[in-house]
């Protein structure tokens, strides 16, 4: 592997990514900043490792998310159709600005932090039915339905409609090569469900999200009907399939540091620097959304075409140990701000408010519920979805630990208080006017 030879091609292993990532972009870090590979569409790309040059590609106006950039015959990508892919993944300004915009205020800090107290009602339920047994698997009853409920409600989708959302993002993110029809499937399904939702929306509006922008789209024509579905379906797919995935490994990294999660419990102002950690230990996105040069870009001091493919590796960056000291180290103590795990620069994630408030509230309730919660099955034995571009776990199988605590004894507990009087509230990574 080399960062200034493109000659030289390094194949890209799914299965080693999916086992130890970390160790994989370590080698080609240590390597070079940058490294022609070839992706696992056959095709070549251009990986990007380092902290400072990931953080700083993010934000370069050059790399454009709009697919019409790509070199012919180059990347293929999800083949979504036209009512799914206009989403702000795909777009520049001045599109993106004007959509985004558009949406943006439904996901303030204070608008999110009016959610806290619904969000901790669900998770409290959720752990009411976990605590009828010993054992149980905490994406399944815990880390995937607590989200999905979350965004449903917020996009106005009522509990009867809410569908096997979690098969339909594993079969887009993480397809199987030897079924090929269930992601066609998949995508059929997830557009058959939006169309019929915003119909519905469009003869009874309520007061939600989706009424809202359905509102945007035919009184203010400031969309059109392909941009609005796809903001939607962003909407839905995002905020379900990153979230879930910054929860149960969050709860995982806890699981397996039981001192600090002990630490956790009798400092609960330190849950939201615990949320940041986790983020950049182990987050949900290894790889950003590809980009595509404008024009020819230096990076690293490597030249690349325009129209070529650039990966952004998130998990290399994150375990740099130019930007993070001892960085393969789990540290609820250290400052993590910088993290890239929910963006930078003008595609930072518009619901990085909610999900990191979905995260502390997850945890604390968690931790509050069952302190002696232990994993079920060695470390080494829990498998993780084959994708590089989605790191999260197939199932988390854990003990719970016999007795959960009482109510009066949860009644007392800082993480009570602290959810309660909305305490610990999350913090932004990126830098005022960076966004």
């Amino acid at each position: 592997m080399t960062g200034t030879n493109p000659a030289r091609q390094a194949p890209i292993d799914i299965a080693a990514l999916a086992d130890d990532p970390y160790a994989v972009y370590a080698q080609f870090r240590r390597a070079g900043p940058v490294h022609r590979i070839t992706g696992t569409d056959g095709l070549p790309a251009w990986l990007v490792t380092g902290y400072d040059d990931v953080r700083e590609a993010l934000a370069d106006p050059r790399l454009s998310l709009d697919k019409r950039n790509v070199t012919p015959g180059g990347y293929r990508g999800m083949a979504l159709p036209p009512a799914l892919d206009a989403n702000l993944l795909n777009m520049d300004p001045p599109d993106h600005t004007r959509i985004r915009r558009l949406v943006s205020r439904a996901f303030t800090p204070r608008r999110i932090e009016r959610l806290r107290e619904p969000v901790r009602r669900t998770a409290d339920e959720l752990l009411d039915a976990i605590a009828a047994d010993e054992r149980a698997d905490l994406i399944a009853s815990y880390a995937a339905p607590l989200p999905i409920t979350v965004i449903c409600d917020l996009l106005g989708v009522a509990p009867a409609d809410r569908l096997d959302f979690r098969s339909w993002t594993d079969a887009l993110v993480a397809p199987d090569p030897t079924r090929p029809s269930l992601a066609r499937e998949a995508i059929g399904n997830m557009l058959s469900f939006l169309t019929h939702l915003i119909a519905g929306k469009r003869t009874a509006p309520a007061d939600d999200l989706l009424s809202a922008m359905i509102a945007v789209r035919d009184e203010e024509d400031r969309l059109n009907e392909d941009e609005l579905t796809s903001l939607a379906f962003l909407i839905l797919f995002a905020g379900y399939e990153n979230t879930v995935h910054l929860i149960g490994n969050a709860i995982l990294a806890l699981l397996r540091h039981p001192d600090q999660s002990a630490e956790l419990r009798a400092d609960p102002a330190r849950l939201s620097a615990a949320v940041e950690e986790s983020a950049r230990y182990d987050g949900p996105m290894p790889l950003a959304v590809r980009r595509f040069p404008t024009e020819d870009t230096s990076i690293g001091g490597v030249t690349i075409p325009a129209g070529e493919t650039v990966l952004l590796s998130l998990a290399a960056a994150h375990r740099d140990p130019r930007r993070f000291t001892d960085p393969d180290r789990f540290d609820i103590h250290r400052d993590a701000t910088g993290h890239l795990a929910l963006g930078h620069g003008i595609h930072y994630c518009l619901g990085a408010p909610l999900a990191r408030m979905e995260t502390e509230i997850a945890l604390s309730a968690l931790l509050d519920r069952f302190p002696d919660m232990a994993l079920d099955v060695p470390p080494s034995e829990l498998r993780w979805r084959p994708s590089m571009r989605s790191r999260g776990l197939l199932a988390l199988p854990v003990r719970t630990g016999g007795a959960e605590r009482t109510v009066a004894d949860r009644s007392m507990t800082g993480f009570a208080a602290s959810i309660r009087d909305g305490c610990g509230s999350f913090r932004g990574t990126a830098e005022p006017g960076r966004r």
